[in-house]
């Protein structure tokens, strides 16, 4: 490997301002993990166990950064019901300002370099004409298993936040935030949603402290019985009026009866009064996920931008 620097916690805030200036002026440039809020998100929910893991590199203009990568190398994945799975190849996520360009072929031929012999995949968004041909002419192509019916490639979705519905509840369930709720519950929320699940408390110990997070914008719904049965973090970017939801999750044993979409509707609504007037969430573009992609339809989301899923196998020149 060459170049290679840890990613640490000081980083984050400065990709960040990255993401919100690219956010600024062309938000469908933004690619996949590289926005305000997963930035956040990401670092803080696997910084524990896989930070030694996560080599990055920065370029600057001056005072301000202009471009980043973040290589994801392989590594063992543990979750809560015991499995463990083994991580062979490497991903990448990066961010160049569209002013910057020049630096596209630089931030592939260093992920070259500290991925060296892997099989490597990155996501570029698919509006990204310039740097999609830069990938190519790298020898990366298209991922054809992660464009399939069930591939794992994301969309962004938007809408503004104006005449945002009242959210309804079932009887007897109730919103809390989790600074009312406390740590052990909206780690309870996160984990029962996404269980199997490798977060921890520690994970969330690592996601307060991020400076984006607010207790006051992390929502649940509690069901009559005490169980924190949904969870959501708002990301609030302020420079550009924005708020993301990221992760969006209900307990198995209470989904299809509404949850979701009133958490959504009531976390706009706190949005909204935190000064957002626009919102974004992701999700599993493929056909054979349409669960969360109808919900967020159905709560006026659409369609900002998507993944263009690449691949470089260890063979390729």
């Amino acid at each position: 490997m060459t170049d290679v620097e840890v990613l640490t916690a000081a980083d984050i805030p400065l990709m960040q301002g990255l993401a919100q200036r690219v956010t600024a002026t062309r938000p469908d440039l933004i690619s996949a993990g590289a926005s305000y809020g997963e930035l956040a998100w990401i670092w803080g929910q696997g910084r524990a166990a896989y930070g030694t893991t996560w080599p990055r590199r920065l370029w600057s203009s001056g005072d301000e950064l202009v471009a980043w990568g973040w290589a994801f190398l392989p590594r063992q994945v543990r979750r809560n019901d015991g499995s463990v799975t083994d991580v062979t190849g490497a991903s990448l996520s990066y961010q160049v300002h569209p002013d910057h360009t020049e630096l596209v072929d630089e931030v592939i031929e260093w992920y070259d370099g500290v991925a060296a012999s892997l099989e490597r995949t990155v996501l570029p968004t698919a509006a990204d004409e310039f740097a999609l041909k830069r990938w190519a002419a790298h020898g990366y192509e298209t991922d054809v298993e992660a464009l399939g019916d069930t591939g794992d490639w994301t969309q962004l979705n938007e809408r503004v936040l104006a005449d945002v519905e009242r959210p309804v509840l079932p009887a007897g369930f109730r919103f809390r935030t989790a600074d009312e709720a406390g740590p052990e519950d909206a780690v309870r929320a996160h984990v029962d949603a996404w269980t199997p699940s490798a977060y921890t408390a520690q994970s969330y110990k690592d996601v307060r402290q991020t400076a984006a997070y607010r207790g006051d914008l992390h929502v649940l719904v509690e069901a009559p019985d005490g169980t924190m049965a949904s969870s959501t973090i708002m990301w609030l970017d302020e420079a550009n009026k924005t708020v993301e939801f990221e992760p969006v999750g209900t307990h198995p044993d209470y989904r299809r009866l509404g949850l979701a979409r009133a958490m959504m509707l009531h976390g706009m609504h706190l949005a909204r009064a935190a000064g957002a007037t626009h919102a974004t969430v992701v999700c599993r573009g493929a056909p054979g996920h349409p669960e969360a992609r109808g919900l967020y339809y159905g709560l006026r989301f659409r369609e900002l931008s998507r993944d263009a899923p690449l691949i470089k196998t260890t063979t390729a020149g």
